[in-house]
């Protein structure tokens, strides 16, 4: 976590808006209220002490996003992997297909560089790039600060694209509706049990890349039992956002869940 990892002492920019023709606003900066000290005599009880502050807070701030964006009928998705799982992909393909059909904003989440919200930006969709420099996740402090910049429209979607990070990312609600946790078969099929918490996490996992199946050594079936040993009520999608097998579902499970987010909202 990341008292210990220390990760949470370093300041986080929130930069970009919207499309890639506005000017750029001038970056927001943020720091967390209170990091755990980075000394290897602190006590075990102050680390643990600090965590649990540290999550109280999150989750306060965390429930504060889910009101808001409740109220605004936007379902929001905190899609969660190991860095290199396809997630801007899958992003860029989602929005392009779901173009005429459905709102969708983006903010995302990286150590450096506005790369992969340049590459959003060009679909046409609103994106927010937070940078958190040494930092492993997105918190939900800094997720609010981007709302206010995004301004995402009532009755949307809303993706939270996440630092690529197994670890840190699944302890911190962010106040979306669902972890989406991708996993490409270009990783381990044992990443579920290497990683539980996070696959315990989440509500769905995308297994993406699909199309290379025929060219790595992945058991996919085998994959998808490790991750429901972790989490039985875990939702399951295999698809390729390269060319497009298994999208249809993915496509009709957002819809499903906007129109749910709409009628509460």
């Amino acid at each position: 976590m990341c008292s210990t990892c220390g990760c949470g002492g370093h300041a986080a920019l929130i930069s970009g808006r919207a499309m890639r023709r506005e000017p750029r606003a001038t970056p927001l900066t943020y720091r967390p209220a209170e990091a755990a000290p980075a000394s290897a005599e602190l006590a075990e009880s102050r680390v643990v002490e600090v965590e649990r502050d540290l999550l109280a807070r999150n989750d306060t701030q965390a429930a504060a996003n889910r009101a808001w964006l409740s109220a605004r009928g936007i379902f929001a998705l905190n899609l969660v992997s190991s860095p290199g799982s396809g997630k801007t992909t899958l992003l860029v393909r989602s929005i392009e297909q779901l173009a005429g059909r459905l709102p969708v904003s983006v903010i995302e989440g990286d150590q450096q560089t506005e790369f992969d919200a340049e590459r959003i930006r060009a679909t046409g969709a609103p994106a927010v790039q937070i940078n958190t420099g040494r930092g492993c996740h997105l918190d939900a402090r800094m997720v609010a600060q981007a709302l206010e910049r995004l301004a995402p429209p009532h009755d949307s979607l809303l993706f939270i694209e996440n630092v690529g990070n197994l670890v840190c990312p699944a302890a911190f609600d962010l106040g979306e509706a669902h972890k989406v946790v991708v996993l490409s078969v270009t990783e381990g099929e044992d990443k579920p049990l290497k990683y539980p918490d996070m696959f315990r996490a989440a509500d769905l996992m995308i297994l993406n890349k699909c199309d290379l199946l025929p060219y790595v050594e992945f058991d996919a079936e085998r994959a998808e039992a490790y991750a429901r040993r972790i989490n039985p009520k875990l939702q399951v999608l295999r698809l390729s956002a390269t060319n497009g097998a298994g999208m249809p579902d993915w496509l009709d499970w957002l819809l499903a869940g906007a129109a749910r987010a709409h009628s509460a909202g």
